[in-house]
């Protein structure tokens, strides 16, 4: 996830910001659109190599090698600095913006009333807003993988109690977690949980000191949100599940599956609706569903064969399901809490 060091986040728009002074807002029209390849800007708070951010990277990289688009990057954007890079790009001929702007959003709006034919396509905890109709916005809504993750976890853990580090309590971490506590109760009704926060989106001594509290608490499976967490459960010999990325290559005896996000079918929508003209406010969110390719479960790899059958064709069935329309895992946002 993003990730940034205000979680109050909720609170930063203002409430005027659909007022009356935005109607005489000049039209989002056909002067936005530019020849191919579509210049792209993204601007990060974080390094690329960040998992929620690498994914954003990973895609706009892939448009850039199809010859797409033109892409350029800023990483480890300051928060006050954020408007500032967002006014460079925008006066050097960009046309499509992406980035993350949790801890920025107002000041990221003022910027898109000020060039309404730029395009913003950006990870928001909020809903798009008519009034700034050039600003559309995203999240990692991979709930459904991460319920498949939880179904694999509920038959992997033995002591039936499991450690859950993230960074900061927000809609885009609770969800997640909701939807793999769901899952593992498919396998482990008896599940317990232990719930942590680490007040951080990138701290992994933190992270790992954290989850050896909870192995010390009985948890022989951990959820890895953040990084740090993975290493603690190698050094300890317990297993952990994965988020956003696919890890395993780096912990072949330790994560047993991750839910991945995968950027490609967002970018691309946006990409294509600028490229038609019809670019406008929007939550992209629904891009990340898995029925829409947004999210997928990480091949199990080195535990193949080690994950009960059933098991894995109680995953197939969901999975399809889920596909399908017939099953819908839930989006909570609320704070998980220990159990």
């Amino acid at each position: 996830m993003s990730r940034f060091p205000n979680i109050t986040r909720r609170a930063i728009l203002k409430a005027g910001i659909a007022g009356a002074a935005l109607a005489a807002l000049p039209a989002f029209t056909t002067r936005l659109f530019a020849a191919e390849p579509l210049k792209v800007a993204a601007i990060y708070t974080v390094p690329v190599e960040q998992q929620w951010v690498s994914r954003i990277h990973k895609a706009a990289n892939a448009a850039k090698e199809r010859g797409d688009i033109e892409y350029v990057y800023s990483e480890n954007t300051a928060n006050n600095d954020y408007e500032r890079v967002m006014r460079e790009y925008c006066e050097a001929g960009h046309k499509l913006i992406i980035g993350e702007v949790f801890g920025v959003e107002d000041a990221a709006r003022t910027v898109a009333k000020d060039y309404p034919n730029v395009a913003f396509l950006m990870g928001s905890s909020f809903k798009p807003d008519d009034a700034v109709p050039n600003f559309a916005v995203f999240d990692n809504y991979i709930q459904d993988a991460s319920y498949l993750s939880g179904i694999i976890a509920g038959a992997m853990t033995k002591s039936k109690n499991i450690g859950m580090v993230g960074g900061y309590p927000i809609p885009e971490v609770n969800r997640l977690m909701h939807a793999f506590m769901a899952g593992v109760k498919e396998s482990a009704p008896d599940a317990k949980f232990q719930v942590a926060f680490i007040g951080s989106w990138f701290d992994p001594p933190k992270a790992k000191e954290t989850a050896f509290a909870q192995i010390d608490g009985g948890a022989d499976l951990l959820y890895a949100e953040r990084f740090g967490v993975s290493d603690a459960a190698k050094e300890k010999g317990v297993l952990a599940v994965g988020n956003v990325i696919d890890t395993q290559a780096d912990y072949p005896e330790t994560v047993v599956a991750s839910a991945l996000w995968h950027f490609e079918p967002t970018l691309d929508k946006a990409l294509a609706e600028v490229k038609a003209g019809t670019f406008k406010a929007a939550d992209y969110g629904a891009y990340s569903f898995m029925k829409e390719g947004g999210c997928s479960l990480a091949p199990l790899g080195t535990f193949e064969g080690k994950v009960p059958a059933e098991i894995m064709a109680k995953v197939a069935e969901k999975e399809k399901a889920i596909k399908d329309g017939s099953f819908t895992v839930e989006i909570n946002d609320a704070e998980p809490k220990s159990s």
